[in-house]
């Protein structure tokens, strides 16, 4: 069989096969009644919040979302593939070929409920296996380009393109990390902040008031590039400080896990229940270069699939009511390759694994053109790209950001809606 004919598609509704988000948290134990749980999320803006996830270091998405029913993966990988469902740690069956590794199985919740896709063989057409030029280029949005010809982020452009989600926000985006982003830069009102809970004018609180006026007046005479992020830092403390983070009560019982990426989506997640204006925060995370000893079952890829999916999983949880004004996406710079190294881990690969989570996502699904595994069909050892990721940030800015002006957003690209979100 030609594995490039399988559907990957489940019915566009849906509502006939999979349980409701209702019943899904009633099954993993959740109360529901009388938390005013709707069944469909309630919409209270025009246009989505955009989280995006990027997992800094080559993600192993033949891992994540193993394709099993590819008979090349275990030739190709005889001691670090996913077993098939029903082996013992086999993998958590999705659609009969493909399934989640068994430290990702909290994604299967989210994906059932059909508020989770999955985009397989995805990535960018740049050839680079570094990992900084990978990011760079992915992260401007130009690949197959020498730099420095690009100053500003996709995400960047984006959002000078849209009229702000609302005009008197004094932050439209931030990036939880000590630097901006090249994903932000030079994006209008967007600021770097690492941990959003402790972001606060330092100093003593006494002589706060009369330090921050001296300092904001000492920027309004400011001209050139210093002089607005100057402006949107002290507006930017005024906002974090008045909402309570370190009381924040997580709804349905969302357990968000103790550690750096778990406590910044809880973070997320307050910040977005805020109504602050916010549209749009890029999370990092780091830790994905398994050279070797990769552990997929029990290791270092196991640990940290384990940390992604059960924060996912909360997060989705705890946004029940607002999923359908969120949308997550997460990516990562490439791939790792097909075959395994003598070092028990993969090296740099090219195609790789995006998932997009929200209420408007047309989930429960894999979506691929999948060119298999066999070493005819790979790109030079590599698993092969055949959706390009920036056809998947566009769709998601045009369906659910407010319209995106793609010759602006990515320049020079064509894309294409793979009917990922509606």
């Amino acid at each position: 069989m030609d594995l490039r004919d399988r559907e990957r598609s489940a019915p566009s509704s849906g509502s006939e096969l999979r349980p409701s988000r209702r019943e899904l948290l009633r099954a993993s134990g959740v109360a529901v009644a009388g938390v005013g749980l709707p069944d469909v999320a309630v919409e209270k803006r025009g246009r989505d919040t955009l989280v995006l996830v990027f997992l800094r270091g080559g993600m192993d998405g033949l891992t994540t979302v193993a394709p099993w029913g590819d008979p090349d993966l275990y030739t190709q990988r005889p001691t670090l593939a996913i077993q098939p469902p029903g082996a013992p740690q086999g993998a958590v069956d999705l659609d009969g070929f493909f399934g989640l590794a068994p430290a990702a199985a909290p994604l299967l919740a989210p994906f059932l409920a059909g508020d989770l896709a999955f985009v397989h063989a995805v990535g960018s057409t740049d050839p680079t296996r570094s990992h900084f030029e990978a990011y760079r280029r992915m992260e401007y949005g130009f690949p197959n380009q020498a730099w420095p010809t690009a100053v500003s982020g996709w995400l960047a452009r984006h959002l000078h393109t849209v009229e702000p989600l609302d005009a008197g926000a004094p932050l439209r985006a931030l990036v939880t990390s000590p630097a901006m982003s090249k994903t932000l830069a030079t994006a209008p009102r967007a600021l770097p902040v690492e941990f959003p809970a402790l972001f606060r004018f330092p100093g003593d609180p006494a002589s706060a008031p009369l330090r921050a006026a001296t300092l904001q007046g000492m920027h309004a005479m400011t001209a050139g590039p210093l002089a607005a992020p100057g402006a949107t830092i002290f507006d930017a403390f005024g906002l974090l400080e008045s909402i309570d983070f370190a009381g924040y009560q997580p709804a349905n019982g969302a357990l968000y896990p103790d550690h750096e990426f778990g406590q910044r989506m809880r973070d997320v997640a307050c910040l977005i229940k805020a109504d602050a204006g916010v549209e749009a925060v890029h999370v990092p995370f780091e830790g994905w270069d398994h050279h070797g000893a990769m552990g997929p079952l029990v290791g270092k890829l196991a640990f940290a699939l384990d940390k992604l999916a059960r924060s996912l999983e909360a997060f989705w949880l705890d946004l029940q009511a607002e999923l359908g004004r969120v949308t997550v996406v997460v990516q990562t710079e490439f791939g790792r390759r097909v075959a395994e190294n003598a070092s028990l881990g993969t090296d740099h690969g090219h195609g790789g694994l995006m998932m997009i989570l929200g209420g408007h996502v047309l989930g429960g699904r894999v979506v691929t053109d999948w060119p298999g595994l066999a070493p005819a069909s790979q790109d030079d050892g590599d698993l092969a790209i055949t959706i390009d990721y920036r056809d998947v940030l566009l769709e998601v800015l045009q369906k659910r950001l407010g319209g995106a002006d793609a010759a602006a957003v990515f320049p020079g690209h064509a894309p294409t809606d793979h009917g990922l979100l509606v």
